[in-house]
């Protein structure tokens, strides 16, 4: 045994006998195997432990009296921690796992690397932006379980804990201000009117009141106005307060420090941070440079399928002029919400019967289609999706933005459902949810490049379920393609190459049939949030790859519900582990055929 071998079981508490026989070297293999279960196991509670919010948000109750603590000198003991785990995984010898061991060992090592290289960097110092942040936590309630006393009586403890969230949330963001750690001016502008809202005079008119706006019945009148009044009185005392000091300090600190400029370019070792999001978001060694050359050649392609749709269809005009008929003309919307909500259910009705056509195994638990949340509706995006909780107590949730249904185009429902519902995110995340045999780690988290990667490759097999009929929803599928591979040419355009906000919608505009609002919107969100949208196009590009050779290797024989089986039976895994899941899948089912003849 090398001596890496004897340092890995040493590190991970094993003795042994330097001389063995096969049967001790099978004991060592399965003690190896016991203690790597154990570390996870113990990793997994210490981050329920340190984030409660998440705990909550899986439906663990334990820690629901309390928010994360973000104080710089927690943050700091969390990343030695996370050194300390690094430093046992990487003396490990991993050729001692195998199977779905071998999987999470990879998986879980690159996690841990991730944490750390990323952590130079600094980017917990901007905890809030205009998507979401403090100023957002009471949403949280809507993903939580209220049936006891005792869930509201922990609902109220973190209203009153709510004074030191903030203070710390502040100071990281002082440091951030110290460090040249911050948002761009233009997207942090629209917050402070995100905080006024939750400013209020009438506490049970706050946004963090509504658990207590319908009490479960079971609980008797004289506790229910007990709780209401406690509710009240802390979100008086310790919310509205905490928010105030907010809106203070956004406006007369944090906004005059940020960048007048977009891009993280801007960081101390901007650069090399952006190069690290890159290869983290796309599981990946791509750089950003080899990106966004794929995604300007994605762009041309994509672009020729559009035209010949634009003249399939007729239409008397250039490129641009059918864009600005599709983003203006009344037909293609809606003007009561209602009925665009009505709309995109009815489109999931649709597609659900058809899955069976392409999945061998469906989630058990189901999904429902509500709108986004009025408050935020204006500066988020089209729509998101909510995972189940894994108690079992929450469906999923695809949640649609019914703001101005006038920019909310009819012809992209069905390729946005597929995407954020079926056979997208709610069948794949709740697959992986549903797994057993794997680490918790994996059933409730993954890699983006996957989750989104999936989301997009679902897209296209809309017309293999029935969708795509007319060629304005065709266009809207190529649009959302088009929409991902811009991505890769904004995304590093702003943070790489130092592009402007208006160049990059521009860019945008130049080449989808998305709103003016949409595009706006986008293209904030890949300000605050760099390198995540590049892993959706990355994503379903090596899925696509994959399918051609899994079709091309088994020809007649290639059955699309074992390779989408094959694809998803793992969770969402990093894309090279995945496309050496896929060639095994090959390379056995070949053997099979030919055990067969």
């Amino acid at each position: 045994m090398s001596r890496i071998s004897l340092l890995c079981l040493t590190v991970l508490g094993i003795s042994f006998s330097v001389t063995a026989g096969p049967a001790v070297a099978q004991t060592k293999s399965e003690s190896a195997t016991s203690a790597f279960h154990q570390l996870l196991d113990d990793e997994w509670d210490r981050r329920l432990t340190q984030d409660p919010t998440f705990a909550s948000w899986l439906g663990d109750k334990r820690f629901n009296n309390r928010w994360q603590d973000v104080s710089l000198d927690a943050i700091r003991q969390r990343h030695e921690q996370d050194q300390a785990v690094l430093e046992k995984l990487k003396q490990t010898d991993e050729t001692q796992f195998k199977g779905q061991d071998r999987i999470s060992f990879e998986l879980f090592r690159r996690e841990y690397q991730d944490r750390v290289d990323g952590f130079r960097f600094g980017w917990y110092l901007v905890p809030l932006n205009q998507r979401g942040g403090i100023q957002d936590e009471n949403s949280l309630a809507d993903a939580m379980s209220f049936s006891a006393v005792r869930d509201y009586e922990d609902w109220i403890a973190r209203l009153c804990a709510f004074p030191v969230y903030m203070d710390q949330t502040i100071a990281l963001m002082r440091e951030g201000i110290r460090r040249k750690i911050v948002h761009a001016k233009v997207v942090m502008q629209r917050v402070p009117a995100q905080i006024e809202r939750q400013i209020v005079d009438d506490p049970t008119q706050s946004l963090f009141y509504k658990p207590l706006r319908n009490i479960d019945a079971s609980i008797s009148e004289a506790e229910q106005q007990r709780l209401r009044e406690e509710a009240a009185a802390a979100i008086t005392r310790h919310v509205v307060p905490g928010f105030r000091k907010l809106l203070k300090f956004i406006t007369d600190e944090y906004l005059p420090s940020c960048y007048e400029r977009v891009g993280v370019w801007q960081f101390p070792e901007g650069q090399k941070f952006y190069a690290q999001r890159c290869r983290e978001f796309t599981t990946t060694g791509l750089t950003p440079k080899e990106i966004h050359e794929i995604g300007l050649a994605e762009v041309k392609r994509i672009r020729t399928e559009m035209e010949q749709i634009v003249r399939d269809v007729r239409f008397d005009g250039t490129f641009h002029e059918f864009l600005a008929d599709l983003r203006t003309n009344p037909k293609f919307y809606f003007k009561d919400p209602n009925d665009l909500l009505v709309a995109y259910r009815e489109v999931c009705m649709r597609i659900n019967p058809q899955l069976v056509k392409l999945f061998r195994h469906l989630p058990r638990v189901p999904y429902g289609i509500e709108p986004i949340p009025e408050h935020l509706a204006p500066d988020t995006t089209t729509a998101y999706y909510r995972p189940p909780s894994g108690d079992g107590l929450r469906a999923g949730t695809y949640f649609v933005n019914l703001y101005r249904p006038e920019v909310r185009p009819k012809y992209e429902i069905e390729v946005l459902s597929v995407h954020e519902s079926v056979p997208g995110h709610h069948l794949q995340i709740g697959l992986a949810q549903e797994l057993e045999g794997i680490p918790l780690f994996r059933r409730y988290g993954g890699y983006t490049a996957f989750i989104e990667g999936w989301g997009l490759y679902s897209e296209s097999l809309g017309q293999e379920l029935g969708l795509y009929q007319d060629p304005y929803s065709r266009f809207g599928q190529l649009t959302y393609e088009m929409w991902r591979a811009v991505r890769l040419v904004v995304d590093t355009g702003i943070h790489a190459f130092g592009w402007t906000r208006q160049q990059a919608i521009d860019f945008f505009a130049d080449n989808t049939a998305k709103t003016m609002l949409d595009i706006e919107n986008e293209i904030d969100r890949y300000i605050a949030w760099p390198g995540q949208a590049l892993a959706y196009k990355i994503g379903e590009l090596k899925i696509q790859e994959l399918r051609r050779r899994a079709e091309n290797e088994l020809g007649d024989r290639f059955d699309i519900r074992a390779f989408h089986d094959t694809v998803l039976s793992n969770g969402a895994v990093t894309l090279d582990i995945l496309e050496r899941i896929v060639d095994e899948w090959i390379i056995e089912t070949r053997q099979s055929i030919r055990a067969s003849r």
